[in-house]
């Protein structure tokens, strides 16, 4: 399986395989495990979506960077997708991280349905 590799593409495979909804639970999930407290509604617009994560993201490696490493910790965002990120501009790291993390959960989601 090819998963997508950009946020559009991510977000028109969800929908199109009506698991849109159940991406915003995997999400939700994983940062309720990870103890931050951000509740994504099952409604969100994808663009919402995609600047309120992007925002959590950037504060979390701003300010409270131990809660940043346990989320990709919970989320299994490989270390290696990681490391490749250039950390010189934290705004630009923050919205490619922000891909990472949706792309895995919509990796959990999509096996989970398939399987």
């Amino acid at each position: 399986m090819q998963f997508p590799a950009t946020f559009d593409a991510l977000i028109h495979e969800a929908n199109q395989l009506k698991l849109y909804k159940k991406l915003i639970e995997q999400l939700n999930k994983d940062f309720l495990l990870a103890n931050i407290s951000i509740d994504f509604h099952e409604e969100i617009l994808p663009t919402s979506l995609k600047f309120l994560l992007h925002e959590t993201v950037y504060e979390l490696i701003q300010h409270k960077f131990t809660n940043y490493l346990n989320l990709l910790y919970i989320i299994d965002v490989s270390e290696d997708q990681i490391r490749q990120l250039d950390g010189e501009d934290t705004l630009l790291l923050s919205e490619q991280v922000s891909f990472l993390i949706l792309k895995r959960e919509w990796q959990k989601v999509w096996y989970k349905n398939h399987y």
